[in-house]
This record gives C-alpha cells, sequence and structure tokens, in this order.
C-alpha cells in the first residue's frame, strides 16, 4: 500500500521549498563586530580570522560604509587602546578608541545601529574583566567602571551598551547610570548567558585580551550548567536589560531557544571568533563548502530562536542572502 502522507512533494523543487520554508534568515538580524585600533591607515588581519582585520578608525569607517552599502545596518564595536593599566581607563575615557570610532561613523552613516561592548578586560594590564585585588576580581568594585564606561560610549552616540564582564547586578548598575546622566533611551544588550567557552581564542588575539593570570572562570558560566543559564538571563531581565544574548551560539543552541521560551524581550546569539575559525579552517582545507555551511549555522541560530545574530560572516551572509532571496 503507498504511503498516505508525501511530504517530500513539499521539497521538489527551489520554488516549493522556498513557499514552506519555515526559518527565514535575513540581514536585518545580523550585526557586524569591528576590532577598532590606533594609528592610520592600519589594517592589521587577525591571523586565526581570515577576513577580519584590526583596524585604525578611518580604515573602519570605510569598512562600516562598504558594510552599510551590503544592507547591513547594524554593528558591535570593540577596542584596543593605546595604552593599558590597572583600572582599564580606556574604556571610560572621552576620547577612548571605542567612542572615537562611534563619533566617527556616525558622522559618516548616520542610519547605522552601533553598539558597544562595555567590558574592560581589552582595557586592563591585567585582563581581567573587573578591578583585580591580590589576584582575585573584584564584582562590586567594577560595576562603578562598568556604569561609566557605558555612559561613556552613550555620550560618545551609541544606541546600545551591551555589558560583557559577567558581574553581578552590571545591568542594574548600567540602567541606573545611563538614566541619571540623560540616556533613558539608550537599550542595553546583556550578555546575560555567557559561558567560559574554549571558542574565544581567536577574538582573544584579536582583542589582546588574554588574561596574564588565571582565567574567566570564576565569573564566566560552567559550560555544563543548563538552568543556572536561565538564573542568570532572570536576574538581567529583571534589571532592565532589553535584550538577552547567549554566548556563544552553536554549541549553546539548547540555551537559546530554552531562553526564547522563558522570556518575551529580544533574543541575541554570538557567533564567537572559534566558532567562524573552525569553518574558515575547514573551508581553507577542502572539507566543506563554506558557502553552504556558513548559511547552514546562521540559520540553525535563527531556528533555535535568536532574534539578533552577531557573527563575523555579516558580510558574506549579506551577500548569499542578496544573491539567494528564498532564504530571506
Amino acid at each position: 500500500m503507498p504511503p498516505v502522507q508525501r511530504p517530500r512533494r513539499l521539497r521538489r523543487t527551489e520554488t516549493m521549498r522556498a513557499l514552506t520554508r519555515e526559518t527565514r534568515l535575513h540581514r536585518d538580524a545580523l550585526v557586524l563586530p569591528f576590532f577598532v585600533c590606533p594609528g592610520e591607515r592600519v589594517r592589521r588581519e587577525i591571523a586565526s580570522m581570515p577576513g577580519v582585520f584590526n583596524l585604525s578608525v578611518d580604515e573602519f569607517v570605510r569598512e562600516v560604509e562598504a558594510a552599510r552599502e551590503l544592507g547591513l545596518r547594524a554593528i558591535i564595536l570593540f577596542g584596543l587602546p593605546e595604552a593599558k593599566d590597572e583600572l582599564g581607563s580606556g574604556a571610560y575615557a572621552p576620547d577612548g578608541i571605542v567612542q572615537r570610532a562611534i563619533r566617527a561613523a556616525r558622522k559618516r552613516v548616520s542610519d547605522l545601529l552601533i553598539i558597544a561592548d562595555t567590558c574592560l578586560c581589552e582595557y586592563t594590564a591585567h585582563g581581567h574583566c573587573g578591578v583585580v585585588r591580590d589576584g582575585e576580581v573584584l564584582n562590586d568594585e567594577s560595576l562603578e567602571l562598568l556604569a561609566r564606561t557605558a555612559v561613556s560610549q552613550a555620550e560618545a552616540g551609541a544606541d546600545i551598551v551591551a555589558p560583557s564582564a559577567m558581574m553581578d547586578g552590571q545591568v542594574a548598575a548600567i540602567r541606573s547610570a545611563l538614566d541619571r546622566h540623560g540616556f533613558k533611551h539608550v537599550a542595553i544588550m546583556a550578555y546575560a548567558v555567557k559561558y567560559a567557552s574554549a571558542f574565544y581564542g581567536p577574538f582573544r588575539e584579536a582583542a589582546d585580551s588574554t588574561p596574564t593570570f588565571g582565567d574567566r572562570r570564576a565569573y564566566q558560566m560552567d559550560p555544563p550548567n543548563a538552568r543556572e543559564a536561565l538564573r542568570e538571563a532572570e536576574l538581567d531581565y529583571a534589571e532592565g536589560a532589553d535584550i538577552l544574548m547567549v554566548k556563544p551560539a552553536t554549541p549553546y543552541l539548547d540555551i537559546v531557544r530554552a531562553v526564547r521560551e522563558r522570556f518575551d524581550v529580544p533574543v541575541a546569539a554570538y557567533h564567537v571568533s572559534g566558532e567562524y575559525a573552525m569553518l574558515k579552517a575547514a573551508a581553507r582545507n577542502g572539507w566543506i563548502d563554506e558557502e553552504r555551511a556558513a548559511l547552514e549555522i546562521l540559520t540553525s541560530i535563527r531556528r533555535a530562536g535568536a532574534d539578533i545574530i552577531i557573527t563575523y560572516y555579516a558580510r558574506e551572509a549579506a551577500k548569499l542572502l542578496e544573491r539567494e532571496p528564498s532564504r530571506s
């Protein structure tokens, strides 16, 4: 007896597949990261992240204009300061590297949405995300500096600040400081669920943010924990986070889905440097079809429930989606 149901009917042609496709990946969901550094005409490729560069402000602005022409509308900024100190003062300096980059981009691309990563690790001499005393990262003492950083970024013109230090209470401290300084309109995208992941290695090369001692497992999340992830997200939500992020993305798609189902705010997922580097390495060895694999992975993040995807593949994805509009 022939089968009663024939799901293959809806897979026969690309037109049919496009008509019945459940998950759509589109450019408006993509956020492109940038690493901004001092100097002029600096364009230094990051060895472990082919196609990603440390850029001086002038080169960064050119790249932003090119990204906007591709249809990308949002970026996130990380900075490499000229000098580092124990308190990461470059993070909250009015003329800090990220603050200068925000102002420059805002002048040239008025409709760009600018997200500023709000952390201290790239700016501290010890490479940790907060104040260190006697070898310990101090939580409450770090909150004031994170809040100062967020206000400084908002003053420069950031639309969204994104606290990533995983200090307890950081969202509340930042929300209070932003409101007190007249920035009630600036949103907070909390790195609510940030795991102490092995997939951050290339980023630490790009941002020169490897800790000089120990690691970040005392404040970033333990990878085996899922219930704790929801507790972390609940705390940031209660403190006023406008967007909740899960980082990394693909190793934690179950967490993306759980956060999506629990909360009614936008959910972001960060497709991190190690995930990008693995794809690039496999593609360079001829082991995978890079374009198909990249779109498949980004679609899986979207399917898991992410409204926003931060990815170093944003440029390539935008081009591919322009070429294959049925996927968007």
